[in-house]
């Protein structure tokens, strides 16, 4: 059995890792934090940095496990990453930062078939975050995965700009990219750039991966930070989307000939300063197979959408999703499931 082997959002899963929220915090002020998750305060001394609240991060956690023993329940091997001090400081020859959190391995790791990627992440505060999964790594390198880092960046204060409309909040003097900008449908990828992923990331990407994968560049679809809220991949031949932000005319060409579920609106908690992500967070879901997905409960609307289609819903909640930046799909990490490396999109659009 592969370690590692992963290629698309919807195969049967069969081993995943989910996060946790020890030591979780707002990291310290800096221009790239204040351009990417805080631009609507007057000043980055405004940034609201420490500790995440006590009583939200006990919440989570309890949510996380019962999200890790619902998923262990149903046979799937669940890992969890180590804990990180994230108030330790440290330095780059050009600025210094302390940490995040753990709580979406998403962001930090692409998975590609039997590869693992530590992508160029674009806050300063994440860039040691990756530590936390090293021992998990080590032993998916040692059981025949590969596993590659791409160029560390240098995030210099001259990266970072203020976000407008489709101007994104980086520039384009290195690669960048979160690894929840792309979103995997076997042979095609779909990497969204928006202010945590440039242009120059996904030629970096393209050339890496080699000829088995096409990157399809989602540029002025919709600029926010990760694309598992814009498009939600749920089994072959059928994506949802936010309809306020992706429309017939912007949806991706190799998508044209899917069923495509335009979602109209989300349930909103709406609750709470310092949100870190929109509503639609909500849409944010974990298929563990084509027929079977992990819903936040209070969608109900994008339950009964889901219904309409053979899809059964576990429900469950992540009551701090907003105000930490993640649903099911960002707190959790598919690093095995049963499937192979499969074209799954209209030929005639490429």
């Amino acid at each position: 059995m592969d370690a590692v082997n992963s290629f698309n959002e919807w195969d049967p899963l069969e081993e995943v890792i989910v996060g946790i929220v020890d030591g979780a915090r707002i990291p310290r002020a800096d221009p790239g934090l204040y351009a990417l998750e805080f631009s609507e305060l007057p000043d980055m001394q405004q940034i609201p940095s420490g500790p995440f609240a006590a009583r939200m991060l006990e919440e989570t956690a309890e949510d996380l496990d019962i999200l890790a023993s619902t998923l262990t329940r149903l046979g799937i091997q669940v890992r969890r990453p180590e804990p990180l001090d994230h108030a330790r400081v440290y330095r780059s020859p050009d600025w210094e930062s302390d940490g995040f959190f753990n709580y979406c391995p998403r962001d930090s790791l692409l998975v590609l078939g039997d590869t693992i990627i530590e992508t160029p992440m674009v806050l300063r505060s994440r860039q040691y975050e990756n530590l936390a999964y090293r021992g998990l790594l080590r032993e998916y390198l040692e059981r025949g995965a590969r596993w590659l880092c791409a160029p560390r960046p240098r995030l210099e204060d001259s990266i970072y700009r203020k976000s407008e409309g489709f101007q994104i909040a980086i520039g384009e003097n290195e690669p960048l990219f979160d690894a929840a900008n792309v979103a995997r449908c076997g042979r095609d990828l779909f990497y969204l750039v928006s202010d945590s992923a440039n242009h120059l990331g996904a030629r970096w990407l393209a050339r890496t991966i080699g000829s088995d994968y096409r990157v399809h560049v989602c540029d002025r679809l919709r600029n926010t930070i990760h694309i598992d809220t814009t498009l939600v991949f749920v089994r072959p031949g059928l994506v949802f989307v936010p309809a306020p932000y992706v429309s017939p005319d912007n949806l991706p060409p190799p998508l044209r000939a899917w069923e495509v579920v335009y979602v109209e609106d989300m349930m909103d908690d709406g609750a709470g300063p310092s949100l870190l992500s929109s509503k639609w967070v909500g849409l944010n879901l974990l298929m563990l197979s084509p027929s079977l997905a992990i819903v936040d409960r209070r969608q109900m609307p994008l339950i009964r959408e889901l219904e309409r289609r053979g899809i059964e819903s576990i429900p469950l909640e992540l009551r701090h999703a907003r105000a930490l930046g993640g649903g099911f799909h960002c707190v959790t990490l598919d690093v095995r499931r049963r499937g192979v490396l499969g074209a799954y999109c209209d030929a005639g659009t490429h």
